[in-house]
């Protein structure tokens, strides 16, 4: 560990009185400019939480990454709230703080609003990792208004805009995906955004990414293991000419289906920096991975590391053999699990891909939030501007 990072991190420590965390205080009392604290994997209490918060301030001025993740094991629903309540109005006071990690935390309707609160003031946070929190789809419609705000703030106080965005595992589903799209818009240098086993459907992704589109400077998107089909794809493909930045595409377990990824295929050639594209999983017939091999062949598609397993060619199919091959001196997937076709079967794409997607008025929603008239400041207007921008194609 180097002098400017302090861990506790696995030690599995149960923590509840203040007395319980003075080895901490021990431990940094001939330190002064400690950049990294990581918390994680220890359970803390109400007393101990308040204890550290003081300890933390020696470090207000040095602090820029905090691990506050899986610290809340066997505590009550009652606790948590009081546990962050004292955690997080400190960490507000850090000038330097940009990273914040609170995984593998129960942050459900009990207690999502300290997390709220925070989120919306946080205006020096720039990477947000949230992962495994339980949260559903109205805590996540809570934190994306959260998100939405702390983007005005930030063009308000002229700082960076989120970075990193990773929220899996919260089973945030469709109905968060408006709120969480509107939160997004604004954070113009996002470039990660990790959203993996959420639950999202067809017309949920199609919201999101009517949102993600303005992101522009997007590097990673990671939407495994929700439901694409044709309807998300064509969203995925509609957005490829906006994400030329794009260097990891994750759609691992998505169910694009063939009719979906050549939608896909169509426009990936517009990403021209593309490194990393997953796609396990898929139900991807030989006609589709064809393709693929063609444009990665031709060097259309640039891809140095490419994850295929699982779809459907049969196991002696020679196009296994050329990807291989093709990829000798670049990263594939085991190939062991592919599946034949069956002839039997029907390729149809989901029936939601012939549900309607609403038409998001993303400005009025912004408004909405603001709780502003004419009278609205400027870094709201500026905001308010950028929505004006957004629409689903």
């Amino acid at each position: 560990m180097s002098d400017i990072e302090y861990s506790i991190a696995g030690k599995q420590l149960k923590l509840n009185s203040a007395e319980d965390v003075e080895f901490i205080a021990k431990d940094l009392s001939d330190k002064s400019d400690i950049e990294k604290i990581d918390l994680s994997g220890n359970t803390i209490g109400i007393e101990s939480s308040e204890r550290i918060s003081e300890i933390l301030t020696k470090f207000q001025h040095s602090l820029k990454e905090i691990n506050l993740s899986d610290i809340f094991t066997g505590r009550l629903n009652t606790e948590v709230p009081k546990c962050l309540d004292h955690l997080l109005p400190t960490l507000l006071k850090f000038p330097k703080l940009t990273t914040i990690n609170l995984s593998d935390n129960a942050l459900g309707l009990q207690t999502i609003e300290p997390i709220e609160n925070y989120l919306a003031k946080a205006y020096t946070l720039e990477h947000l990792i949230l992962s495994n929190n339980g949260m559903g789809p109205f805590s996540g419609e809570r934190i994306g208004k959260a998100l939405y705000k702390l983007s005005t703030l930030k063009k308000q106080k002229k700082y960076p805009s989120l970075k990193t965005f990773i929220c899996g595992r919260n089973r945030l589903e469709n109905g968060s995906m408006k709120y969480l799209a509107l939160g997004l818009i604004n954070h113009k240098d996002l470039q990660e955004v990790r959203l993996y086993q959420n639950g999202i459907r067809p017309i949920g992704i199609a919201t999101l990414l009517s949102g993600l589109k303005q992101n522009q400077k997007l590097k990673v998107l990671d939407l495994q293991d929700n439901t694409l089909t044709s309807l998300g794809s064509s969203a995925i493909a509609s957005n490829l000419g906006s994400w030329t930045a794009l260097e990891e595409l994750n759609l691992n377990d998505c169910l694009t289906k063939s009719k979906g990824f050549l939608h896909i295929l169509t426009n990936l050639p517009l990403v021209k920096d593309l490194k990393v594209l997953k796609l396990q999983y898929n139900e991807l017939d030989k006609t589709a991975l064809t393709k693929l091999y063609e444009l990665i062949d031709s060097g259309k598609v640039t891809v140095q590391k490419l994850e295929i397993n699982g779809n459907k060619l049969e196991e002696d199919d020679e196009l296994i053999e050329k990807f291989v091959e093709l990829f000798e001196d670049k990263e594939i997937d085991d190939l062991d699990e592919m599946e034949g076709e069956d002839s039997d079967e029907e390729d149809e794409d989901d029936e939601e891909d012939d549900e309607e997607v609403e038409i998001i008025d993303f400005v009025a929603l912004g408004k909405e939030l603001d709780g502003t008239d004419e009278d609205k400041d400027e870094a709201v207007d500026d905001v308010a501007e950028e929505l004006q921008k957004t629409h689903i194609n």
